[in-house]
């Protein structure tokens, strides 16, 4: 782990939304059951704990009964400079999918390219670069 990592809940959908983190994101996924952290306050399919590795990182679980499930407010997950403009704009489009682009990925007057994203399980999103 490199440093802040956000462990996201989700309200019974952990392995569709962490599977759709590893489409746009690529790197290594591990999904882990309910059933085998042999935890037994929900389905046993469930997930209990999943963990995106590589040049994104996430956790993300299913919540479980005394966990609010995701709603995040007053923020946005920034991948500025994250990879190469190619790759940023595939992701900005990716995450644009069943979401809502909030502000079109664009140049802007001093320079840098940004635009901002809101994906299809609600989690806002800063992409951008400088020009090369």
């Amino acid at each position: 782990m490199s440093g802040l990592v956000p462990y996201l809940f989700f309200p019974g959908n952990a392995r569709e939304a962490l599977s759709f983190y590893h489409d746009v994101f690529g790197g290594d996924l591990s999904l882990f059951t309910y059933e085998q952290f042999s935890r037994t306050d929900g389905p046993g399919d469930a997930i209990a704990h999943g963990m995106l590795s590589g040049v994104v990182e996430l956790f993300g679980s299913d919540a479980g009964p005394d966990q609010d499930a995701v709603h995040i407010v007053g923020a946005t997950f920034s991948l500025l400079g994250t990879a190469e403009p190619a790759v940023l704009q595939q992701w900005f489009a990716q995450l644009s999918e069943g979401g809502a682009n909030i502000d079109p990925l664009q140049k802007r007057p001093w320079g840098d390219f940004d635009g901002q994203v809101t994906d299809r399980y609600g989690i806002r999103w800063l992409i951008g670069y400088q020009e090369e």
